[in-house]
């Protein structure tokens, strides 16, 4: 059949191929499987034939891929057709040095793989590509490239957003090891990401390398191995010439490597590079010389952007065709032997890929969801059945219990997580705690003070003010046996990098069916009600980012005490559980002291000391409930709207003789939807007072929603702030829920 040129330049380059075997002639003189490809290489003859063999086998992979998407049972063609040098990195890092990959790592993998022993690379390949149920890296969920055995987490890293978390891994690993947590990898394994040079200008990409140089100069081991697989281009997109040498082969603190030529050359300075990085615990930039063949992916058309003279000039230099000729011309293979080995390699993936095609599918919405968001409540119960050294805690309270200290001042809600804090820090030795100025200053709202001078700059330190930075550090941590509880410093910040929960944090467990977890608790001070001062950006009263990321659980504390068996919850769903765990501080709550009058001090409580039991938390599920003896209306609400709520249900009694039971929702992704209902069905009307933003930002149409669904007979209704920023000064009353507004809504209820 004759090839279509223009368009199916998989045959043709198949066909460059075959074409140079068939028409090569044997070396003069052949070099013995242990004899060095050149002379001083340490690359021999039988290791340049085995890398040629695990770029064949990734090569045939992609071309199944393209054939098997044409009647539709293969659904990712995204190759690697062009980027094969990679396949040094394979043979050369240790199965223990983490690797976050690239999606064009094929080759890579069938190297490592080849060194795991016990592996099936290109069958689980194919597996994913045909989204099989029974792909081991993710289950049919996602064609990634995964392995728990070599210790491959899966990434989608299209834009490098998994940068951060490489360079967090390699800037916990020594730090745990120090404090004597038990670690998953060698004490001299190093962390290695590699990327495209289209992604490693997006400022993802960019966060992590200056984290790395930032954590470099400042003395801490920080072990990456940054590798830019470098083919010019990013989907039709051209870079200048030189760019990436040019843009990371000046930088301070950082070795740079280039890869480049034949087999060998790229053999040596790949070596050199892991070397200088696991020798001097430091980050190093790799690049790696590649080409992109066949467009970005099996629908990309590259005559659209590409001339073609361009497109054959690329061909031209396949790593594929070039290592034949290499190896052919050294005399370290005959071109017989290599004909032999393409042709079995390719049968072997053809066949490999029917019965790939042939396995079994994701058949329900609850296998898809199965690993995404796990809980088992007697594990957690059973996490939650320690306390913490009694002579440890005096020592670190100073000789004054928190629950047994007689000064008001330190029983704010503020006070009450500083000594929750204090408590999980003593309890669980692998806790780190980490963010802007949460050490010496103890933080913006003194929450966090005194506990680096309790536990020491190893476990309570402040890193750069960058919140990419912060999550990838708790993401990589997390992965290590570490348990991060990062401080995001305002609920607002956390937009500049929510794609490091969105995109990294949550979909872990979703994408290796389970088998990687990054456990963390990430604090984040938030919302409003602060008198008008900061305006919007410390004024963020939107939680619908959060919200919508599946897996990742939110929840907020009104009052001191709760705060307290709140985070002792959290901290035990992220542990036994492997949860990614928002815990929001109401900032307008943190010092608060009153509840109805000024100087009541109702808003006060005890600290509740840690006592080895489940009922020392307040776990997913479990709310606040106040009067609850009213039948007459629910008033549901969370953070300042409990407070506005507690004093509009007064007024409606007192002024109007409406008696209101308040429900504090607590926990706001999953909603504690089961007490929910069960309190609504138990009045006669339900209002929620939502202090976020109308549309899409707080969880009120989550809520009436969920009644409406499930016929629920009573009167509903809803109060929510506007949909504005919060702008400074007075005129932030203007926008925001208040007291008034819930009274006059729930008496429109009753009427």
């Amino acid at each position: 059949m004759k090839i279509d040129t223009r368009t199916n330049r998989v045959e043709v380059t198949e066909a460059n191929l075959d074409s140079y075997l068939a028409e090569a002639a044997p070396a003069a003189v052949s070099l013995a499987p242990s004899d060095p490809l050149r002379p001083g290489s340490s690359l021999t003859a039988s290791k340049a034939v085995e890398l040629f063999e695990d770029q064949v086998a990734s090569r045939a992979i992609d071309v199944a891929a393209r054939e098997l998407k044409k009647d539709g049972r293969s659904y990712y063609t995204i190759s690697s057709a062009g980027h094969e040098q990679n396949v040094v990195l394979g043979a050369l890092l240790r199965t223990d040095d983490p690797c976050f990959l690239h999606y064009r790592s094929g080759a890579l993998m069938m190297a490592r793989a080849r060194r795991g022993g016990g592996e099936t690379p290109i069958f689980d390949t194919l597996l994913g590509l045909t989204a099989s149920s029974e792909d081991p890296a993710s289950g049919g969920r996602h064609k990634v490239w995964g392995s728990r055995s070599l210790w491959v987490p899966p990434q989608t890293s299209t834009i490098a957003s998994h940068v951060p978390k490489t360079v967090g891994a390699a800037f916990a690993l020594s730090r745990a090891r120090k404090l004597g947590i038990e670690v998953p990898v060698s004490s001299d394994a190093i962390m290695v990401c590699t990327f495209g040079d289209a992604s490693s200008s997006h400022a993802t990409a960019l966060a992590g390398i200056n984290a790395a140089r930032y954590s470099a100069r400042g003395g801490q081991p920080t072990p990456t191995l940054f590798v830019c697989e470098d083919n010019r281009i990013g989907v039709s997109v051209r870079k200048p010439s030189g760019w990436i040498r040019d843009r990371f082969g000046k930088m301070d603190d950082v070795a740079y490597f280039d890869a480049r030529g034949e087999i060998d050359d790229v053999w040596e300075v790949v070596d050199e590079a892991i070397k200088t990085c696991r020798g001097s615990r430091q980050p190093v930039f790799l690049r790696i010389d590649s080409v992109r063949l066949w467009g970005h992916a099996g629908s990309d058309l590259e005559l659209a952007y590409r001339s073609w003279e361009e497109i054959v000039e690329i061909e031209a230099e396949d790593p594929l065709l070039r290592n034949a000729r290499r190896l052919i011309e050294s005399g370290a293979a005959t071109p017989a032997a290599l004909q032999e080995l393409v042709a079995d390699t390719r049968e072997r993936v053809r066949a490999a890929a029917e019965e790939a095609a042939s396995r079994p599918k994701l058949a329900t919405a609850a296998e898809v969801m199965a690993p995404m968001a796990p809980y088992d409540e007697g594990a957690v119960r059973e996490d939650l059945d320690r306390v913490p050294d009694a002579s440890a805690r005096g020592e670190a309270f100073g000789g004054r219990l928190p629950e047994e200290t007689s000064s008001a001042g330190r029983r704010t809600l503020a006070a009450h997580i500083n000594s929750a804090l204090t408590d999980a820090m003593l309890r669980r030795p692998e806790v780190m705690l980490f963010g802007e100025d949460v050490g010496k200053k103890g933080g913006v709202y003194g929450v966090t003070a005194k506990l680096q001078e309790r536990f020491g700059v190893a476990r309570v330190f402040d890193t750069l003010l960058d919140e990419t930075t912060i999550l990838g550090v708790a993401l990589g941590s997390g992965l290590l046996g570490v348990l991060p509880v990062p401080e995001i410093q305002y609920l607002a910040y956390v937009h500049n990098a929510i794609d490091q929960l969105r995109g990294e944090a949550s979909s872990l467990g979703f994408f290796s069916e389970g088998q990687y977890e990054n456990p963390m608790v990430v604090r984040m001070a938030g919302l409003a009600y602060q008198k008008g001062f900061g305006g919007h950006f410390h004024n963020e009263n939107a939680i619908g980012s959060l919200r919508e990321i599946p897996g990742v659980m939110l929840v907020t504390p009104a009052r001191g005490d709760d705060a307290a068996r709140l985070l002792r919850g959290c901290l035990a769903v992220a542990r036994s559980q492997g949860r990614v765990v928002v815990f929001l501080e109401p900032i307008a709550l943190y010092h608060e002291r009153d509840l109805y009058e000024e100087g009541d001090g109702a808003w006060l409580t005890d600290y509740p000391a840690p006592l080895g039991t489940s009922e020392d938390a307040i776990l997913p599920g479990e709310v606040g409930v106040y009067s609850e003896g009213s039948k007459e209306l629910l008033i549901a609400s969370y953070a300042n709207g409990l407070r506005q709520s507690l004093r509009a249900a007064r007024r409606l009694e007192e002024e109007h003789g409406v008696k209101a039971r308040v429900l504090d929702l607590r926990w706001l992704s999953p909603l504690p939807l089961e007490a929910f209902e069960a309190h609504a069905r138990d009045c006669a009307g339900v209002l929620v007072a939502d202090e976020c933003r109308a549309t899409g930002a707080g969880v009120a149409d989550a809520l009436v929603a969920h009644l409406a669904e499930n016929q629920y007979p009573g009167r509903v209704g809803s109060v929510r702030s506007a949909d504005s920023f919060i702008p400074l000064g007075p005129a932030a009353d203007l926008v925001l829920l208040s007291e008034d507004q819930i009274v006059d809504a729930a008496l429109e209820l009753c009427r």
